[in-house]
């Protein structure tokens, strides 16, 4: 058999095999804190649910347009006018399979083999797979705790080279929850413009902030790519749905994309998403915001006491991105011995790039604040 030779340069997730090593405890009767797992805890919405529940009921489940219901592209675009005030038109927005669904179909309408793309190290790890993927080449752009886990548009002039193509950034990021400043976003999507390239901005943290209101980066001009999803804000995670936002000139081509790739997105999904944005729905969601905001101010000072660092303050997302050099050589000789020994599973820097992933672990606030609690007890007692 002839594997294909960029499966050589496309690493497994790992913290899916982290996952599956504390559900193997579990199973075997441990009891097991969940620090590493990037999905909300609570429960989709119940307005949500009764969408799904009604739609189901009437049994006509078929395909939709590629581009998704045309009435959850009119609600997308909605969205966009009351919470940030700017117009943008549905025939600009695809509904996609997941969030990871639109990054493909942005990725496949943009890369050329050979094309270079910045991305930002440590970042999320589909990004530079799916660049590979498609026979690119990832380029990391380093960025570190003295910027806040954020490019800027000087570091992105510096590391522009002839072959490069393009840039993707997220606001707020996955894995350190940093947000980049309006005033700087708009600076690099001007440099990216005079380049001659193509900026991806990754939004699906957006609604999950907690000290200001993240400002989209659709207010920049029609020529930014931006990916948002149903799975974080509004908390629908295994329903795998997302959007696109692009360019209308390049809709069409972005819709012949998605019909090879899945010919739709889930039809069940997209009818319960039209209840995402009813207020019911957002008074839930705002609701579940603040109590992630309590417990990041829980388990931030928390793992300072123990020992780790945490140089960034997280503006969103559910992540602290902890440096544990102070605590172990290798973070994934630590992430492992918190597993096993102490029954608390967390993510090793190993599945966000090149930048000192050793000395740095990811932790989620995704679980109950007297979890968060138990699992702080558990460390200090095996650190100390």
């Amino acid at each position: 058999m002839n594997i294909a030779a960029r499966m050589r340069e496309i690493a497994p997730f790992h913290v899916m095999e982290l996952m599956a090593k504390a559900a193997a405890l579990e199973a075997a009767g441990r009891s097991i804190i969940h620090f590493e797992v990037g999905e909300p805890d609570f429960a989709t919405a119940e307005p949500i649910v009764q969408a799904a529940q009604e739609f189901l009921r009437g049994g006509h489940v078929h395909y939709t347009a590629a581009l998704g219901l045309p009435q959850l592209r009119e609600a997308i675009s909605g969205y966009y006018r009351d919470r940030h005030g700017i117009e943008v038109s549905p025939a600009r927005i695809v509904v996609t399979a997941g969030a990871s669904g639109a990054l493909l179909l942005a990725l496949g309408l943009l890369v050329n083999p050979g094309d270079e793309w910045l991305l930002p190290d440590p970042g999320y790890p589909c990004n530079r797979h799916f660049v590979r993927l498609l026979e690119g080449r990832p380029l990391p752009l380093a960025v570190n705790a003295e910027g806040n886990f954020q490019p800027t548009a000087e570091a992105v002039a510096r590391s522009w080279g002839s072959a490069t193509k393009g840039l993707m950034i997220a606001s707020p990021a996955n894995p350190t929850g940093t947000l980049i400043e309006p005033s700087e976003l708009a600076a690099i999507a001007r440099l990216v413009k005079q380049k001659g390239g193509s900026l991806i901005v990754d939004e699906i943290y957006h609604g999950l902030t907690y000290d200001c209101d993240a400002e989209t980066a659709l207010a920049l001009g029609e020529d930014v790519f931006v990916i948002n999803s149903f799975s974080k804000y509004f908390g629908m995670t295994g329903w795998r749905l997302g959007w696109l936002v692009a360019p209308e000139a390049c809709v069409r081509e972005i819709e012949k994309l998605a019909q090879n790739l899945y010919i739709a997105p889930s039809t069940v999904a997209q009818h319960a998403a039209l209840a995402a944005f009813c207020p019911e729905s957002i008074e839930i969601l705002e609701a579940r915001r603040l109590e992630f905001r309590l417990r990041r101010d829980l388990l931030q000072p928390g793992l300072e006491d123990l020992g780790f660092q945490i140089a960034a303050m997280p503006g969103g997302a559910f992540y602290l991105y902890a440096n544990c050099s102070f605590l172990a050589a290798d973070s994934q000789q630590l992430a492992e011995r918190l597993l096993g020994e102490a029954g608390v599973a967390a993510t090793p820097g190993l599945d966000f790039g090149s930048n000192a992933p050793q000395a740095h672990m990811r932790f989620a606030y995704t679980v109950a604040q007297e979890k968060i609690a138990e699992g702080l007890a558990r460390m200090e007692k095996l650190l100390a």
